[in-house]
């Protein structure tokens, strides 16, 4: 119940932070805000560990570990996209993003020597697809071109060291690292780190005081940051980094029906399907359900038998 709890909780919270950035976008350069956001995050965070008297002091070794975390998880992925962003559509990016499922799985089995599940795979299929048809509209409105090539590139990267976090997130909970003391010092190294590359870059170190963007950079540093990743690191190193990803699955659902309220975003069948099949793949990851059920009822939407917005 505790590890649903947590998934719910990341799901929700992830789902909606595209508003969040969308509200910071304008006067501060993103790269700056990333900045903000993980250096804020990080000093509460510390704050948090002080205040419940936590164990801070780690090893060397320990360090290195948290600090390796945090340029890949809180840092380095981040600025690459927000990078890709400028070649590539949102949808296109979070498509290429879903493939942390994929990369935790051959990832977790290379460095975790975690074996491979077949209901894992079959329900990451099930959900890459689903995503593929939720933003088909964007997949197949861009043009090929260098930029767009870029783009993809970037965000593969992105996305790469992104799931390398994943995995030295679990290494870490697996020799007995605390999540959030863990995610304190991460948070701190990868905020110092997008400190430097912003200085290096010379991106002007200017501050928004509106209450638009002060609510948008407290949402996204405690929860966006602080809880979500709490969260989200807690089922990495309880269910596994596999099982654990396919949330990246369900982020893009939240944020579409959040677009639905706020920007009259209009559900096409195919979309209806692509949720529909997401949400059959998380159901054979997370609550084992048997493989044949879930083949049945997934032809059984594709054939019309069931309707599409009906509860698999």
């Amino acid at each position: 119940m505790q590890n649903l709890l947590f998934y719910t909780i990341t799901v929700l919270i992830w789902g909606s932070t595209w508003l969040a950035i969308k509200f910071q976008l304008g006067s501060i350069d993103p790269m700056i805000s990333v900045a903000y956001r993980f250096t804020l995050a990080a000093f509460l965070l510390m704050v948090w560990c002080c205040f419940r008297k936590l164990k801070m002091r780690f090893t060397l070794k320990d360090h290195l570990f948290m600090m390796l975390q945090g340029t890949f998880l809180f840092a380095l992925n981040y600025w690459l996209f927000y990078i890709a962003e400028l070649y590539l559509t949102s949808g296109l990016a979070a498509v290429i993003f879903s493939t942390i499922l994929v990369l935790n799985m051959i990832n977790g089995a290379i460095f975790l020597k975690n074996p491979f599940d077949s209901k894992v795979i079959a329900g990451g299929t099930l959900g890459l697809l689903g995503i593929v048809l939720v933003f088909k509209p964007e997949l197949t409105g861009f043009q090929w071109s260098g930029d767009v090539i870029k783009g993809i590139v970037i965000s593969l990267a992105a996305t790469l060291l992104a799931s390398f976090g994943n995995i030295l997130s679990a290494r870490n909970q697996k020799n007995k690292l605390p999540v959030i003391q863990t995610n304190a010092w991460g948070m701190t190294y990868g905020a110092i780190l997008m400190l430097i590359i912003s200085f290096a870059a010379g991106k002007p170190f200017v501050f928004d005081f509106s209450a638009q963007y002060l609510a948008a950079l407290i949402y996204l540093s405690v929860f966006g940051s602080i809880v979500a990743f709490g969260c989200y690191l807690t089922l990495v190193g309880r269910i596994g980094p596999d099982r654990a990803a396919y949330a990246t699955l369900l982020f893009p659902i939240v944020a579409l029906i959040i677009s639905t309220i706020w920007e009259d975003y209009h559900w096409t069948t195919e979309a209806l399907i692509g949720v529909a099949l997401i949400i059959s793949g998380n159901l054979l990851i997370l609550k084992k359900i048997s493989l044949k059920d879930i083949r049945k009822k997934s032809l059984a939407i594709l054939h019309g038998k069931i309707p599409e917005n009906a509860a698999v």
